[in-house]
């Protein structure tokens, strides 16, 4: 008898090559000179085509890409966008992958800058974004953090954003006033302010150990104070290690923060609204989240009895830092990539509508632009807090804390998290975290 888990994957087989398919009829080579052709000559002539996306379909990409869209096809009969969503980030990089060893991606794909990503890029299989900014007279327009975060290792741009935020520790001033702390000035700070905050019953810090991502983030913070950005795409590429002092002090740190108790019990089987939830209940002190949860954290949505009491702080610095206070996660979310092979006079023409009109229309919903041509409009029912967020997210310094799970090989990366939970769970020691990550990371090197 066929087990649910071997029919559970039979059945997404099943999906994944129906999509497969799918996508090869609508997405047939019209005809490019390669990557940097980014000014094709010819007619423009609508069509379908099609977005292959990562991102919440009720978000506010997609709400602004859709009636972009629409707005282009009033004067393109024939024209439209197909959105493809698969939120799920885990499910996504598996049909992508899939799409992209098939030769059958959209004409628009979803896409960090990963090293997958860059072995497309060099296949000449993506257009050159950098390229094309230029020739559209848009470059300037952007935030240099936006694009430097969509940035390959080499400098190279071959991702579109549509996204800004800044990610803060948000905190709450009663419970921090009830168990006698301050905001950590220091990293080296947090064990403290957790036992403080556990002595008076409260939960220090929330977390979504469920997605892992954001335990990921806690990973990057000590190495990005210590040894900068680079350090993680020097370890991605095998010319740093995780035994190197940076990865040495990050990992004693994740371990102090676990036998303080910093993180919820049962952390890493919390989800990402369970994780808000202890927060925005009043049941947790601090929170770490980016500025695309605004709408949850600085307006009258956020329950009155913990509203007055919410501030945030940005990531604190280490003894000898080599980056500025003022430095810290600013992404601008997932890229989208467009798909060399299908760009043609249309595409390019839909790309020129679409991100000049673009920021203005985001925006409008109250969020970040990756533009600095428009300001965000603050919802009627924000607090002073969405103001301040926004202010602070306009001050931020050139060097970016970089996610390491856009950097790392898939299988490098899983067990990184893995162990991570492990290492803050008390389950595994620093040496022996270390010790794991630096055989896996050979390994899949040579591989």
């Amino acid at each position: 008898m066929t087990s649910p888990r071997t029919r559970r994957r039979t059945a997404a087989l099943a999906t994944l090559t129906a999509v497969v398919l799918a996508l090869g009829a609508c997405s047939t080579t019209t005809g490019t000179a390669g990557s940097t052709d980014v000014s094709p000559t010819g007619a423009i002539v609508p069509r379908d085509i099609s977005w292959l996306l990562s991102r919440p379909a009720d978000g506010g990409v997609i709400a602004a890409m859709q009636q972009i869209a629409d707005e282009y096809a009033e004067d393109h009969p024939g024209f439209s966008l197909n959105l493809i969503t698969t939120p799920d980030r885990p499910s996504y990089i598996q049909k992508y992958e899939t799409l992209a060893a098939a030769n059958k991606l959209p004409e628009l794909f979803d896409t960090d800058a990963t090293p997958f990503a860059q072995k497309l890029a060099e296949q000449g299989r993506m257009v050159d974004v950098a390229a094309l900014l230029d020739d559209l007279g848009l470059t300037d327009t952007y935030r240099e953090a936006a694009l430097n975060y969509q940035r390959f290792s080499d400098g190279s741009l071959y991702m579109v954003p549509f996204e800004y935020s800044s990610e803060y520790f948000w905190y709450n001033t009663a419970l921090f006033d009830q168990a006698g702390v301050s905001v950590p000035q220091t990293l080296d700070d947090f064990p403290a302010m957790c036992q403080a905050l556990r002595a008076q019953g409260i939960t220090p810090i929330a977390l979504d150990g469920q997605d892992q991502w954001p335990l990921e983030r806690y990973w990057s913070y000590y190495p990005f104070r210590q040894a900068g950005p680079d350090y993680v795409r020097s370890v991605a590429t095998g010319d740093a290690t995780f035994s190197d002092t940076a990865g040495q002090t990050a990992a004693q740190w994740l371990y102090d923060l676990g036998q303080a108790g910093c993180f919820q019990d049962g952390f890493s089987s919390t989800g990402y609204a369970d994780a808000q939830a202890l927060f925005t209940s009043g049941k947790a002190a601090v929170y770490n989240i980016g500025t695309w949860e605004l709408a949850n954290l600085a307006t009258d949505s956020l329950d009155a009895s913990v509203r007055d009491s919410v501030d945030f702080f940005t990531l604190p610095t280490t003894d000898g830092a080599v980056t500025e206070d003022n430095e810290f996660v600013t992404t601008s979310g997932i890229g989208m990539a467009i798909n060399a092979e299908t760009y043609d006079p249309l595409m390019r023409d839909f790309l020129a509508f679409a991100l000049e009109r673009y920021p203005e229309v985001y925006a409008a919903s109250g969020a970040l632009s990756p533009t600095t041509t428009v300001a965000t409009t603050i919802p009627d029912n924000a607090t002073d807090l969405y103001q301040k967020a926004v202010d602070q997210a306009e001050d931020v310094g050139t060097e970016i804390a970089v996610p390491w799970d856009t950097q790392l090989d898939p299988t490098t990366n899983t067990r990184l998290q893995q162990e991570l939970t492990l290492l803050v769970q008390g389950d595994i020691t620093p040496d022996a975290f270390i010790s794991t990550m630096d055989a896996t990371l050979a390994e899949n090197l040579s591989d």
